[in-house]
């Protein structure tokens, strides 16, 4: 269960951003003075947090979509989905330990 509510909720998130993103770089044709000023606020600590969130959200749920692929056509993939499920989560951690140290250090790096 817990899968198919991380998969939404990662999901939702992931298209909120690219509203987001399509919007602001929609400023670019708009204002260049106001795009300018967009960006600038992205490059904030708060925001480097937030783009690990997205990172985040983005590895789960592509590494999840994939263990969603094997038990819809993996014919012992739905007596295998909790061991699934637990490898995404191990694969998932793995590809965030090397984005999250390196994120910190920009993030550091702004103060």
């Amino acid at each position: 269960m817990w899968g198919w509510v991380l998969h939404r909720v990662t999901g939702v998130a992931i298209y909120f951003f690219l509203l987001v993103h399509i919007l602001d770089t929609s400023l670019l044709r708009v204002s260049p003075a106001a795009y300018n000023a967009v960006i600038g606020t992205y490059k904030t600590p708060i925001m480097g947090f937030g783009e690990m969130a997205l990172v985040a959200a983005i590895c789960f749920h592509a590494v999840n979509g994939l263990r969603i692929i094997l038990i819809d056509f993996w014919s012992k993939g739905a007596a295998h989905q909790r061991l699934m499920f637990w490898i995404v989560i191990a694969i998932w951690i793995i590809l965030l330990a090397g984005f999250v140290p390196v994120q910190l250090t920009n993030i550091i790096a702004e103060f």
